[in-house]
């Protein structure tokens, strides 16, 4: 938690402002995810909920794209909380207790829950809080049970920023079962370049990075079950009513 804070917060102006940019770029990635996974499915939601909405950087992408509807968002941190609730985009924010939701049954079409169950405890208990209140949910998660994020340098940095879970595929299907649901359409991403590059301070860093960003999307597109095992993606599914 204190790490996000302070990411958020204005206390820290630089820190803030590069955080706030790679969010706002990470925001146009799990959009495309989410709208992929609900137009495999012919989802259009009238209404969408982001659990864990951080500043609002995904909930203002699907406005700039026409797409979820009324846009409401819950966050545990304070600071964000601020912030997403200034930006017009996005109808309701509320600071969330990380237990129960501040809607009825079925009050939303699409919840989604990006980079946030690998941070709880009892992810499974929060996916089917989540479909309580949303008739379908996007849940995306970091596949770190890997070579590479077994390294002391990531294993510490995913201490740093609340990473709880360690999830391979089957892990993640697992919690999805674990809410009393079922997978309705998956896909799979290695990060685009810019992603890749984006904490590059220097042009060889950069083409360094460039340079793993192209061996890893080929070995991903080429043999992704050993992609997996070497490298961090990302998974994300859709998660639908029914075990």
């Amino acid at each position: 938690m204190e790490f996000y804070e302070h990411a958020y917060s204005a206390g820290d102006p630089e820190r803030a402002a590069l955080y706030g940019r790679w969010r706002a770029l990470g925001a146009a990635g799990k959009a495309e995810h989410v709208m992929e996974l609900c137009g495999r499915a012919g989802i259009e939601p009238r209404g969408t909920l982001e659990i864990g909405c951080g500043d609002g950087a995904l909930l203002c992408e699907f406005h700039r794209r026409g797409f979820g509807g009324r846009l409401a968002g819950v966050e545990i941190a304070e600071a964000a909380v601020s912030i997403a609730g200034a930006r017009p985009e996005i109808e309701r924010v509320e600071r969330y207790d990380g237990s129960r939701l501040p809607w009825p049954d079925g009050s939303f079409q699409l919840g989604v829950l990006s980079h946030v169950l690998e941070h709880v405890p009892e992810p499974s208990a929060l996916l089917a809080e989540a479909g309580r209140v949303c008739g379908a949910v996007v849940m995306e998660v970091p596949l770190e049970a890997n070579l590479s994020a077994r390294r002391s340098s990531k294993r510490e940095h995913a201490t740093e920023v609340g990473h709880l879970q360690r999830l391979d595929r089957g892990a993640a299907r697992a919690i999805v079962a674990g809410a009393g649901m079922r997978v309705a359409g998956e896909l799979e991403d290695p990060l685009e370049r810019a992603a890749a590059c984006f904490f590059a301070r220097t042009p060889g860093g950069r083409a360094r990075a460039s340079a793993r960003w192209a061996l890893r999307a080929s070995l991903h597109r080429l043999w992704p079950g050993a992609a997996r095992r070497l490298f961090t993606v990302h998974y994300a599914c859709l998660c639908l009513p029914g075990g």
